[in-house]
């Protein structure tokens, strides 16, 4: 047979010339229900002779239910409406949503009311389901949907792969019931229409005990397991290679997110406790209100930021225009409430929890609104200029070189840094190019991972140009002791440290500040350069680096 041979969706899709002849010749007729019922008629002989034409079906389907809108209303376009989105509803997540309340009234709804701003969101589940992304995290305000959407997203999941094993988990066993009785209720209620979408897929047997539900009775492991992260899971619980592993507000309450040690703590009991149980193949969704950069979301996050395969959706509770994302028709947030909760709330809380813009509140050793700042202007009067470099070589860590002007009085200002992932043939211009032109007449150097080479070629270099500068190298202390040595020094440093204004920094030095202020106590650092260097600093002008020295003029 002949076939016509046209570009569907990025790829090259097969349709027989005789349905192609047909679609052309209904497509030409004027929009009305007998032609439109008629494309839907086509668009399921086509997926019922080749089922891997369903997007192009999709295609023909939703243009249907979009030239239906503007048509007079009547009975039997509302008919053919509803009876597409019963056909889309096993493939299309969005279709299952709407028709699955089919018989709800409005205010009962959850779906239709808040399709704005939800909809992105189905989107981006479906792109999950489709293979599009495997990992998707989502943080938004509480109760505006994010979990119940979630729920909806794990029924559909019940319906298309009933022999898959996934697991839905958050931070409690309260949690996890209502996991467990609210995907019973959308399969299981007649208030829904799902044994009208998955005629076939009946719940098997389920054990409240065990928070298991089986739709499929061969299986071993349940379909869908609810169990809090400080429940039995190993031996217990698998994620099948077509399953979905949900993580749902693994962070307690705004007490354990400000306790690094407890946020250490659950970001290890998600990596070994829930992720442990994925098979080769299984997707994620993990969603919460942001507390804290470093929740387990947050952490994720920051190490797959920019992989395709995350996509991370935050959506805030104002948008750019100050209005509320979540006016629902239907109990909804208007603008005024949140503006009120603005108003009611610590600024930290409200940028974390609403705004999805969260970083650490305790625990850090330099808060930013503990240090002190200047407007660029240098005061007059006798100082010394020095500096230390925390070398690097480049890869993840940065070379951390801050200079310090040190007053009579004891401040110390920090008009430039050098902050740079860059490899040796990048950083050693930099650093030699800031000691002549800052008029640097000590300088330090981590001695560590060929750190004493680097402060060699940076003396050969001045000497060539004939520029004095004292240059020494000393090796750096371990982890541990480096960070005793960082929270000793954290006061001074706050004390009588005093930084360039944020709208005065360069890339660098805003960088530096930003992993500086991000610096806990407890808990793991995963990068501590700014603050090493700093420290470094401070003990050069305290004298308790040099050991070293050549004569030069009394600085007062």
């Amino acid at each position: 047979m002949s076939c016509w041979l046209f570009y569907i969706l990025g790829e090259i899709k097969v349709i027989s010339s005789r349905n192609r002849r047909i679609i052309n010749a209904i497509q030409k007729l004027n929009p009305e229900y007998e032609t439109l019922n008629d494309l839907f008629g086509m668009a399921r002989t086509v997926y019922g002779e080749d089922n891997c034409e369903l997007p192009y079906c999709l295609q023909l389907t939703k243009y249907v239910k979009d030239m239906v809108v503007y048509l007079p209303v009547s009975d039997k376009l509302n008919e053919l409406y509803w009876n597409i989105l019963l056909w889309e509803a096993p493939n299309l997540f969005e279709s299952f949503l709407l028709y699955m309340e089919k018989n709800r009234p409005y205010k009962k709804k959850f779906y239709e009311p808040r399709m704005n701003p939800l909809k992105i969101v189905v989107d981006d589940l479906q792109d999950l389901e489709n293979g599009v992304i495997e990992f998707y995290g989502l943080s938004m305000p509480p109760r505006v949907g994010k979990s119940t959407i979630c729920i909806f997203f794990f029924a559909w999941i019940c319906g298309r792969h009933p022999s898959s094993h996934n697991a839905m988990s958050g931070h409690s066993g309260i949690l996890a019931d209502r996991f467990y009785n609210d995907i019973i209720k959308l399969t299981e209620n007649e208030e829904y229409t799902f044994h009208e979408i998955f005629p076939d897929v009946n719940l098997a047997s389920k054990s409240s005990e065990k928070n298991e539900l089986f739709y499929d009775e061969v299986e071993s492991f349940a379909t869908v397991t609810c169990r809090g992260i400080d429940g039995t899971w190993t031996g217990a619980v698998d994620i099948s290679a077509d399953g979905y592993l949900y993580v749902d507000d693994l962070v307690r309450d705004r007490k354990e997110s400000l306790s690094p040690r407890r946020l250490e703590g659950r970001y290890q009991d998600y990596l070994n406790i829930l992720v442990d149980r994925k098979n080769d193949g299984s997707k994620e969704l993990m969603v919460g209100t942001r507390w804290n950069v470093m929740d387990p979301l947050g952490r994720v996050e920051k190490e797959y930021k920019g992989d395709p395969r995350y996509r991370f959706r935050k959506i805030p509770a104002l948008n750019e225009k100050g209005e509320s994302n979540f006016d629902y028709p239907v109990k909804g947030f208007s603008t005024q409430y949140y503006l009120d909760m603005k108003k009611k709330l610590d600024k930290n809380e409200w940028e974390a929890k609403f705004m999805q813009r969260p970083f650490v509140r305790e625990g850090l050793l330099f808060p930013p609104d503990s240090l002190r700042y200047y407007n660029g202007i240098l005061p007059e009067g006798d100082h010394r200029v020095a500096s230390a470099c925390d070398v690097a070589w480049g890869g993840g860590d940065s070379l951390s070189m801050p200079i310090g002007y040190e007053y009579e009085n004891g401040d110390v200002y920090i008009p430039a840094w050098i902050f740079n992932k860059g490899k040796k043939e990048v950083t050693l211009p930099l650093v030699i190019g800031k000691i002549m032109g800052e008029k640097i007449r000590q300088i330090q150097f981590e001695a560590n991972n060929g750190g004493d080479m680097y402060r060699k070629y940076v003396d050969e270099k001045l000497q060539e140009m004939g520029y004095k500068c004292s240059t020494t190298d000393k090796k750096a202390p371990g982890n541990l002791e480096k960070m005793s040595k960082i929270i000793a020094y954290s006061g001074y440093i706050q004390q009588h440290f005093i930084f360039l204004e944020p709208e005065l920094q360069n890339e660098e030095y805003s960088e530096a500040m930003d992993e500086l202020c991000m610096t806990v106590q407890i808990g793991q650092n995963e990068h501590d350069d700014a603050a090493d260097g700093l420290t470094q600093l401070a003990m050069a002008l305290e004298g308790e680096l040099y050991a070293q020295c050549e004569a030069m003029e009394r600085p007062f």
